[in-house]
């Protein structure tokens, strides 16, 4: 006899990780890439998982400008700070997984706009912001939003190229200031997600050391599905999940 399953509860994923899937965006940039919205996240580290098709991630960091290839089975990460670029090169899917669930929800990514938008909190917020759902002015303003963060972008990389990591330096301590205020609400979140998981295994090995693992009495199992399918998310298309306690319910930038 199967049973039912027990109610879903808010309960984290493996990690505390954040998990969504994309379809890098198609659309053309003034450069002749498509792909999505260069951006940087200020205290996550982001996976892609290839599952489907090619592509690259182009990046900007200290060590330079990267263009890394992406196909079915290859898997790419990025440390804080590292801007980051979705390209698409044919029919390119992908699992992210996100370090600190909750933590992208609540603002920690910053796209590469130029630096009079990034100076200015509200002109960057409106310039991020886009109208809900995901009709054609949704994807319209999705489209334009990413156009704004390659103008930025490629002055970056041009500098950073040529030896110059001024402009890209710069942009980091940018979007450090736009992000401050917000560092209180992360800090709640990580220690109610990642902090609290690594804690509860800390707690497990000692009742294992003890020889009372009363705990695994609590084994049980969840499961969840998409809650939305097709949002417009930084680099593409996104299936996102809402699942309490672990990834947010996605909220327009």
């Amino acid at each position: 006899m199967v049973s039912e399953p027990k109610p879903a509860l808010p309960h984290p994923l493996p990690g505390a990780v954040g998990l969504s899937h994309l379809s890098a965006y198609d659309w053309e940039a003034a450069d002749g890439v498509c792909g999505g919205s260069p951006h940087l996240h200020l205290v996550c580290t982001e996976a892609y998982v290839v599952t489907g098709g090619r592509g690259a991630v182009q990046t900007l960091s200290p060590d330079g400008y990267r263009d890394i290839p992406l196909a079915a089975g290859s898997v790419a990460w990025f440390t804080p700070g590292t801007v980051h670029r979705m390209v698409q090169g044919g029919d390119l899917r992908i699992t992210v997984l996100m370090q600190n669930s909750g933590l992208p929800e609540a603002g920690d990514a910053v796209f590469t706009f130029p630096p009079e938008v990034l100076a200015d909190p509200e002109r960057y917020a409106a310039a991020a912001a886009l109208p809900p759902g995901t009709g054609p002015e949704t994807a319209a303003a999705a489209r334009r939003r990413r156009d704004l963060a390659v103008e930025g972008y490629l002055a970056l990389r041009e500098s950073l190229v040529a030896g110059d990591d001024g402009p890209y330096r710069e942009f980091q301590r940018a979007a450090a200031r736009l992000v401050r205020d917000k560092v209180p609400t992360w800090r709640a979140l990580w220690q109610a997600g990642a902090l609290a998981t690594a804690e509860r295994t800390g707690a497990q090995l000692d009742a294992l050391a003890v020889g009372e693992p009363a705990y695994l009495g609590e084994a049980t199992a969840h499961e969840a599905a998409p809650t939305r399918l097709g949002g417009f998310g930084m680099c593409g298309r996104r299936d996102e999940y809402a699942l309490p306690g672990t990834t947010l319910p996605y909220q327009a930038e």
